[in-house]
């Protein structure tokens, strides 16, 4: 079907056309940077080349920085008593990450054109890999997302799982399960990727699947959040609730947040952070910032739609208005748009945060009525609301948006004309992501069970970990033995 535009809209599809000229520009440049002109002002010339190194590493910094963020909800989110043990978590992850990244997640997830459309096997430990600025920052900015893939995972784990078992999982996640779905969709030999190349020399976009451009996720609904969420959703189930959190008839016992400030101030953090997500996703400078400009504005409009919705919705659920269910909102919401941020109008991304909250708040109803315990929600943010995302692509992307993110177009969302083979594809990409994260995460979680890894004892947990685990109060710093200690 298509969608008529008039007023605003139409404005919004002149704006569009003035975008889609500027790649043509772009395209054009590229093809005539060996002839006359300044080569350096070009695209694809050395002045060019340096500015996408430096957007793609600011991005990457905005990225990282959001492990503040998560690191701040997930303490204020949880009971006092087990604040510094998640920190700690957070903070081990980023240095677990780094390592599994540099020694196979890359070659894993990116490999170089001609790999298996399954998985990449070049750059192992950054062997024989091109020792040039693109490589390196694209390098960085791979492991950022890597790294907020897997920190994903704690906040649904917390107050109860073993610190060993943190390790493990964060470690696989890192190195083989995340990695594997950023080659699907990512990489150019991906079989579901819009930018799968299949002849290296000729070096033009082909997605295995005809008619359509594979699976498309510009900034990482699927890739990033299904894959975080879905290992926390299964997690939390093998895990279990965390003791007196529901009564036995099945009533969810309210638990104390440590502070609804850092709780906040996180979730700002991750929401600027998502600048850098969405926005550095462009990966390019020249001829780029009017998609990353819109990116932006998307982002912005449906973080903050969601987060309102979300609030209305708890209100005539007859709850008292909080601070807990706006922020998961904008969460909500910013995790919907990350797919099709760069495909959709002004107007579609509000349309698809709005939805980001319903989406969310029946999948936070759903879990508790099974007695599923996630104490930051982060499956219902991150696997719900990111297959939302995935989906939305199907339904409100434009041809002329899909032109000017990938610079070519075979098929766009069904409300603008597409064949319906794009959601198809949209669909399939869902499936996908869910049964890999979701079987292999299965199957480490049960391992560790199995060891008797995966959650502390009954004692262990009524008195906190962090004093059990032997890392102080949650409120108070503590001394580490054979030092001075001095207290106030």
């Amino acid at each position: 079907m298509s969608v008529g535009l008039s007023g605003p809209a139409a404005a919004g599809e002149a704006g569009g056309t003035a975008a889609a000229a500027a790649v043509a520009t772009r395209s054009l440049l590229q093809q005539n940077s060996t002839g006359s002109g300044n080569p350096q002002i070009i695209a694809g010339g050395a002045l060019d080349e340096e500015l996408t190194q430096l957007w793609v590493l600011q991005c990457g910094f905005l990225v990282f920085f959001m492990q503040c963020g998560f690191a701040l909800l997930e303490a204020g989110s949880i009971r006092h008593k087990n604040t510094r043990n998640i920190l700690l978590k957070n903070v081990i992850d980023a240095c677990v990450s780094s390592l599994a990244w540099w020694a196979v997640g890359y070659a894993f997830a990116m490999g170089r054109c001609g790999n298996s459309g399954f998985i990449g096997y070049h750059y192992f430990f950054s062997a024989n890999s091109p020792d040039t600025g693109a490589f390196w920052a694209f390098w960085f900015f791979g492991w950022a997302f890597s790294a907020t893939s897997s920190t994903i995972v704690s906040g649904a784990l917390a107050e109860r799982a073993q610190f060993r078992a943190y390790l493990i999982y964060t470690c696989f996640i890192s190195s083989f399960i995340y990695p594997v779905v950023a080659h699907w969709l990512w990489s150019e030999s991906g079989w579901l990727s819009p930018k799968r190349i299949p002849d290296c020399n000729v070096r033009a976009y082909q997605p295995l699947f005809a008619g359509t451009m594979g699976t498309m996720d510009f900034a990482g609904s699927g890739v990033v959040h299904m894959v975080g969420g879905g290992a926390a959703l299964v997690g939390a189930i093998m895990l279990g609730p965390r003791l007196g959190r529901f009564n036995e008839d099945g009533t969810l016992v309210q638990f104390s947040n440590a502070s609804p400030a850092n709780m906040a101030l996180g979730t700002f953090i991750l929401w600027l952070g998502w600048y850098g997500f969405n926005a550095g996703s462009t990966q390019c400078f020249f001829g780029c910032m009017p998609v990353a400009a819109r990116v932006a504005v998307n982002t912005t409009l449906s973080a903050g739609a969601s987060g309102l919705t979300c609030l209305l919705l708890t209100v005539l659920n007859g709850s008292p208005g909080d601070i807990g269910p706006l922020l998961n909102g904008i969460l909500a919401g910013a995790v919907s748009i990350t797919a099709n941020c760069a495909l959709v109008q002004a107007y579609a991304a509000v349309i698809i945060g709005a939805i980001g909250a319903c989406v969310y708040t029946a999948a936070a109803w759903l879990l508790r009525k099974l007695r599923i315990d996630d104490p930051v929600d982060a499956a219902p943010v991150h696997f719900f609301c990111g297959a939302w995302g995935l989906l939305a692509v199907g339904f409100f992307a434009t041809e002329t948006s899909t032109q000017q993110a990938y610079t070519y177009a075979r098929d766009w969302g069904v409300l603008y004309g597409g064949s319906g083979k794009q959601l198809g594809m949209q669909v399939l990409g869902i499936v996908c992501i869910a049964a890999w994260t979701c079987t292999l995460s299965l199957l480490l979680f049960g391992v560790l069970r199995l060891c008797k890894c995966l959650r502390v004892d009954k004692e262990t947990e009524q008195q906190g970990l962090d004093i059990t685990q032997g890392i102080g109060s949650g409120v108070r710093g503590c001394c580490l033995t054979g030092l001075p200690c001095f207290r106030a």
